[in-house]
């Protein structure tokens, strides 16, 4: 792993950027939802940002290491008093991933904002909100949301079309400054869930492509899937296929349970912060890619498994999450990413020198 390259002294002035950009106020409350394994660093810089902003803040540390390949885990609820308190926030700093889990979806119907801290020094600073990518990700959302029929292709083969509208559209543009909003520090990407069964078609990985979740790998050899009614009925190819069914195989509850293999959350990345080398760059330590291998702009991130997070009932821990280089996307027939390149100019931010 590469040595951490920001300066500690930064974390603090960081955190209380972010903190202003999620309209933290004096008097609001503060919740750090953190676990056995969370960076100390980080909640101290919270804090310190917190006592320069006025307001108040706590830790609430969860007798738990949750893992980056489980999702769904449910840290919040067993302890009496513990969801109470989420509720109660204005706004809660998740330092593990919280999403598909009832809790979430709960406190954020509630009107908790929430904003997820799960990626390295050097990721906090570089892929920080840029000025206009909210305005962006509201106007891609408003776009998404008016669609009912996506298309996907791409040179290497994919072909693959969705219905959409059962589901919520979920944005993320870095911060959290609206009630009942989740976002991620350093994101960038609009998703939804396809209506069910709805999903049809061809996807083909291609070497290039990136496994974020489970591997944390560049994809090394194509990768052919069928998708037919919802669900991914084959999966060919060499090295890459047998660890895309063996994953998804492991996470089955009995033989039956296809649950895995359903086509789960749809979207794509537009954060020009980011960019698709820097797993390469970076290597493959999870902190350094959760969020920069999700939202370089004009990736397709493919993904199967849960759609709790959205309000349906598939959970399960089968979560697959691919962004994939050089794919079309069309929304209602019109073209918004050409070969992996954005072309509706309201979706395009500039980047900025970091």
């Amino acid at each position: 792993m590469r040595p951490q390259e920001v300066n500690p002294a930064k974390l603090a002035m960081m955190f209380r950027n972010e903190l202003e950009l999620s309209a933290v106020k004096p008097g609001e409350t503060i919740a750090c939802l953190t676990d056995l394994s969370s960076r100390r660093d980080y909640i101290q810089a919270a804090f310190a940002a917190a006592d320069e902003i006025g307001a108040d803040i706590y830790e609430l540390c969860v007798n738990a290491l949750p893992s980056w390949t489980k999702v769904g885990v449910a840290t919040i609820g067993k302890c009496k008093g513990t969801l109470e308190a989420m509720k109660a926030a204005d706004i809660v700093l998740p330092f593990h991933v919280p999403l598909f889990t009832g809790w979430l979806k709960e406190c954020m119907d509630a009107g908790t904002r929430f904003l997820m801290v799960i990626d390295g020094p050097e990721d906090l600073e570089q892929l920080a909100s840029p000025k206009g990518l909210k305005d962006a990700m509201k106007y891609a959302e408003g776009r998404y949301k008016a669609t009912r029929e996506v298309r996907v292709i791409s040179d290497a083969g994919t072909d693959l079309t969705y219905a959409c509208g059962e589901y919520p559209v979920m944005t993320q543009w870095g911060f959290a400054d609206e009630p009942g909003h989740f976002d991620h520090w350093g994101g960038g990407h609009i998703h939804t869930f396809p209506d069910e069964g709805s999903a049809n078609g061809t996807v083909v990985f291609q070497p290039g492509d990136i496994v974020i979740l489970p591997y944390c790998r560049y994809v090394q050899d194509e990768v052919r899937l069928e998708v037919r009614d919802g669900f991914i009925s084959q999966v060919d190819g060499g090295l890459d296929a047998k660890l895309m069914r063996d994953w998804l195989d492991d996470c089955k509850l009995s033989e039956g349970d296809q649950d895995p293999y359903a086509v789960s959350h749809l979207g794509w990345g537009m954060n020009p912060q980011a960019a698709w080398h820097y797993l390469g760059l970076n290597g493959d330590d999870p902190e350094r890619n959760r969020a920069a291998t999700r939202v370089f702009p004009g990736n397709f991130l493919f993904s199967t498994g849960p759609n709790t997070q959205g309000g349906g009932k598939r959970n399960t821990k089968g979560h697959y999450d691919v962004p994939m280089r050089d794919c079309s996307v069309m929304l209602d027939n019109e073209v918004i990413i050409d070969a992996g390149r954005l072309v509706d100019d309201d979706m395009i931010v500039p980047r900025e020198p970091r």
